[in-house]
């Protein structure tokens, strides 16, 4: 045991080890088993409902941390909070969000699929939502129009620039479930192409220079378009990547099935745009990514693959959607990292895959799964510290359709998950406006959860999903957002392997008051002294290789 207290440390003390080193070596099973990471929540609040609106149904969850505000953007609503206090700093329909950056609609026109991303590296906020013919009684039979936005300053309660452009400019076909994406190079807009609601096309992509979004004054003039693209091909509903480090450029990640039927199907598919930065931006080739596979059953209400929920009151008419990768992707230190649903013995599940971007290889993936819950619309992000975060919604017989995460961290390649948090819970059951009155046999949840990263801080993060209540009239069930933040604090650990002759000592490169030291015994007072061969950073990871004797 006296080796196991010279492996574990706290903050401040030095990283140790003993001398000779191979005295170590029948002690190496102590470190198997990393400390789990603490986590303790911070600001915890509610935000937006479709109280008023119950046509904003649902309320496509997202919102994301910035260095003073946390942004709340839903179907109905634009809202800032301060992320100290989580006071509501700003709101406003998002209407009037996008007549207030510039962008005119047309009367009959409403909008829906709000994203939004906070960019470290420029400082700026970029937005997006789609419009659609709100007297049609089908509006993917006509085109539609993407949208843009991106702030003046780091503050996003002042001035916006927006953009409105067809969404489809050779065909004019329409653009459903827009994602956005954001890194060094190039913000990255794609959309789901319909020409009729039973007659999706396949993955269009757009991708502007991001020097020229926050240029003053900012243009959309050197955009590429890509085209609307073969499913088979490019793989269907596109993420692009969201990267602040650098690590990653250009790089989009999808699913080759969302699970349109209720067989398996399995496999990423990964390419990159090239060049994003400048004007004629071109795609490299598509490649795939083996992974296990997702399953996604047929729903019962529906007659299609759509997950049943099930609700306190015996009911399974929420639909958790299927397995498409609904929530932003997160790159950070050369991996990807995204999430989807999938049956598990019956109730759905979350699948969590770690990518790595230089070989496009799943390095590693996994299941979060409950015997008594459905797990659904999953979102994920990650620090460079190796930290990875979870935020779901989960419901089942006993236990409402509330707000959870996981989190956990990657050492020496391997990433633990702790237990579940329970967020914010709900207190009734959920049946949308359209359910109650007979007009849907389902309910719609989600269509998305967001988590991101504190720009200030790596390891706070912050998630925004949804709980159910009551409108103030007792007329029909609504949507509250919730936004949570997750302040961890990684376990500290040094991995020990043997490499040839020599021994590699690694520890998480976010621990910057540690020094790694050296004694020749563990007497009671050894002597200890820094060691200074050479150190190489990699992959959130500071590794030294030592001799062996």
């Amino acid at each position: 045991m006296l080796f196991k207290k010279s492996l574990m440390y706290s903050p401040g003390k030095p990283l140790t080890f003993a001398v000779p080193i191979v005295a170590l070596y029948s002690c190496l099973w102590l470190n198997s088993a990393p400390a789990a990471v603490q986590v303790t929540i911070g600001q915890n609040f509610s935000g937006s409902s479709d109280s008023s609106d119950p046509t904003e149904t649902p309320a496509d969850a997202d919102g994301v941390v910035g260095p003073r505000h946390f942004v709340e953007f839903v179907n109905g609503a634009f809202a800032v909070y301060n992320k100290t206090n989580g006071a509501m700093v700003k709101k406003i329909a998002d209407t009037k969000f996008w007549s207030n950056a510039g962008v005119v609609l047309a009367t009959s026109d409403r909008i829906a699929d709000p994203r939004i991303v906070y960019d470290p590296l420029s400082q700026r906020w970029f937005a997006s939502m789609v419009d659609f013919d709100g007297n049609a009684s089908d509006p993917s039979l006509e085109s539609n129009d993407f949208l843009l936005a991106v702030s003046l300053t780091s503050d996003p309660t002042g001035g916006w620039k927006g953009f409105l452009f067809q969404a489809d400019p050779d065909n004019g076909t329409f653009a459903d479930f827009p994602t956005l994406g954001v890194d060094a190079s190039a913000v990255y807009l794609s959309g789901d192409m319909y020409q009729g609601m039973n007659n999706p096309l396949g993955p269009s992509l757009w991708s502007f220079p991001k020097a020229d979004l926050v240029s003053a004054p900012p243009t959309i003039a050197n955009a590429t378009w890509f085209g609307v693209m073969d499913y088979d091909v490019r793989g269907d509903v596109l993420q692009p990547a969201n990267c602040f480090d650098g690590s990653v450029t250009g790089r989009i990640l999808a699913t080759t099935d969302i699970g349109n039927d209720s067989d398996p199907h399995s496999n990423f598919v990964t390419f990159a745009v090239l060049n994003g930065g400048a004007p004629g931006a071109t795609l490299t080739p598509a490649s795939l990514v083996a992974t296990p596979p997702w399953v996604v059953p047929d729903n019962p209400y529906l007659g299609v693959p759509y997950f049943p929920v099930i609700q306190p009151d015996g009911t399974d008419t929420l639909v958790g959607n299927e397995a498409r990768l609904s929530a932003k992707v997160y790159a950070v230190g050369g991996f990807l990292y995204a999430v989807n649903s999938t049956d598990v013995n019956g109730r759905v599940g979350i699948q969590w895959y770690r990518i790595r971007a230089a070989d496009n290889s799943l390095v590693e993936s996994g299941i979060i799964s409950d015997p008594d819950l459905d797990l659904i619309f999953p979102s994920i992000a990650a620090n460079q510290y190796g930290v990875v975060t979870i935020g779901f919604n989960a419901s089942g017989a006993g236990t409402y359709v509330s707000c959870y995460a996981i989190v956990g961290q990657t050492v020496n390649g391997v990433t633990t998950f702790g237990t579940r948090l329970l967020l914010s819970a709900s207190f009734q059951n959920y049946h949308d406006f359209s359910e109650e009155y007979g007009l849907a046999d389902i309910s719609r949840w989600g269509d998305y959860t967001t988590t991101s990263v504190d720009p200030n801080d790596q390891n706070r993060f912050w998630t925004i999903q949804m709980t159910a209540s009551r409108e103030p009239n007792d007329l029909w069930d609504i949507w509250v957002t919730q936004m949570t933040e997750l302040i961890t604090t990684p376990a500290v650990s040094l991995a020990i392997k043997r490499a040839g002759t020599n021994v590699m000592l690694s520890w998480p490169s976010g621990i910057a008051n540690f020094q790694l030291q050296s004694a020749t015994n563990l007497v009671t007072h050894p002597a200890w002294s820094n060691v200074t061969l050479p150190a190489v950073t990699n992959a959130g990871q500071v590794s030294v290789l030592v001799p062996a004797s």
